[in-house]
């Protein structure tokens, strides 16, 4: 298709650039509303969103960070227009992408969260079998006889198989994977928005900390064509948004208390998924997901587990001892990157050691092991591109910063291995207790 700018005419940016048509969403965030967004928003499918929180359990820490899927989806399709606006002024991107590829990057952007369920990352992180991605899920939505399957095809004249392919990869070619790269990649619009949206509700600082009108007027194509670079002028923002990112997982996402309540969650969720109607689960409202625990809980080894986590008291677990991948590499190995059910028998050994070596009453719902899941964050790499020279650099090899963090993975600095105890084990056991037991184990 031609470069020719007049080939791009899409009513979102129009509506953007005007200020006319639009909703306005936290933080002061105009967001462009045309009739055919509406029309994708108002759908049953779409609205479920408003039902499943952003940030599930980290509210048990931050209790400001009630905001929802569907406010995060609103901001992420900001900002697809927000880079569209920009990267339609270039002519590489428009030689590689046609208005209808950037018409499926809005819709993707604004459904790339749609098949999220109640407390969907912790149910992933636990690597069960017969638990799909959310990804996966979102399948349902889009390829069945839904409203969201119609108006997509008839308001958006675009083939739901393509959105799709966008959040599940399967067809390979240099505009897809540019376009994926927009959705999910090293600055992706799904990032800026979180890191903003989620410090935001938290009541944090971190995520807000860099420049994104400088990162997004810096955009440009890589050389290959099939991927998102900057220029020189974006490289400072990309250093700060990849400390932002690094300090919002560091005090945020794996914040120690955030964990215990993720652990609690996980070890209730493991033991009571035979007594739940999963596909009834996944489609609930989360306060709707949270009653069908509670009541599958009743009578249950972990109930307790469940009324501490989301009952009317809280009660959440304590850390008793962490190992870090910089600090503690052997006993951190042996315990990451495995999926949950390998911890549940090395739990139970630990629970054995302590109760018949040391003398601890106990059980093994009392004593919880949290670890890195076997999926791995993004790493960020992205290259730079230097206008006087016209040549890419990557930016590790052009910045300190994301350099000191290239040396290990990313995961190895902010996800540790922790041990959690029942609140009423807390003047049983101290970390001296715990390491000898723990140093009695074998894996």
């Amino acid at each position: 298709m031609s470069s020719d700018r007049s080939a791009w005419d899409l009513p979102e940016i129009a509506a953007y650039q005007s200020g006319r048509g639009i909703i306005r969403i936290p933080c002061e965030q105009d967001v462009p509303f045309t009739s055919r967004v509406r029309e994708l928003v108002d759908t049953p499918e779409f609205q479920r969103l408003q039902h499943i929180s952003q940030l599930g359990l980290v509210v048990r820490v931050y209790p400001g960070a009630t905001h929802t899927r569907f406010e995060h989806a609103l901001g992420v399709y900001h900002n697809a227009v927000r880079y569209l606006a920009h990267l339609s002024r270039n002519e590489r991107f428009t030689s590689l992408c046609t208005q209808k590829d950037a018409e499926l990057l809005l819709v993707a952007a604004l459904l790339h969260d749609l098949g999220h369920w109640p407390f969907c990352h912790p149910i992933e992180d636990m690597a069960l079998d017969s638990i799909p991605d959310h990804e996966e899920f979102a399948h349902q939505f889009l390829m069945g006889e839904t409203e969201l399957n119609r108006v997509l095809k008839s308001e958006w004249q675009i083939d739901p198989a393509d959105v799709l392919d966008i959040l599940v990869p399967r067809r390979k070619s240099s505009t897809r994977s540019l376009l994926r790269s927009i959705l999910s990649g090293p600055i992706d619009i799904d990032k800026m928005d979180y890191l903003d949206r989620d410090s935001l509700h938290a009541g944090v600082p971190y995520g807000r900390n860099f420049d994104r009108n400088r990162l997004i007027t810096s955009l440009t194509v890589n050389e290959a064509g099939d991927g998102l670079a900057i220029t020189s002028k974006g490289k400072t923002a990309a250093e700060l948004m990849v400390f932002a990112r690094y300090v919002m997982f560091s005090e945020v996402y794996w914040h120690h208390a955030v964990r215990s309540a993720t652990s609690m969650f996980a070890r209730s969720f493991y033991e009571l998924r035979d007594r739940l109607d999963l596909q009834a689960f996944f489609r609930q409202r989360e306060s709707e997901s949270i009653a069908d625990m509670r009541e599958a809980a009743k009578g249950s080894n972990c109930e307790s587990l469940v009324e501490g986590l989301l009952g009317s008291k809280r009660a959440l677990f304590k850390r008793v001892v962490e190992y870090s991948a910089v600090d503690d590499p052997e006993i951190y190995e042996r315990l990451a990157h495995r999926p949950f059910e390998d911890l549940i028998p090395i739990t139970q050994k630990l629970q054995q050691i302590l109760q018949q070596e040391f003398h601890v009453s106990t059980n093994p719902h009392q004593i919880l092991i949290d670890a890195p899941p076997p999926k791995r964050e993004v790493q960020f790499k992205i290259d730079v591109l230097y206008t006087k020279d016209q040549k890419f650099r990557s930016l590790t090899s052009v910045s300190p910063v994301v350099e000191a963090l290239a040396h290990r993975q990313f995961d190895d600095y902010v996800k540790k291995v922790r041990l959690f105890v029942a609140p009423e084990l807390v003047d049983q056991l101290n970390e001296e207790i715990i390491e000898q037991a723990i140093s009695r184990l074998s894996f």
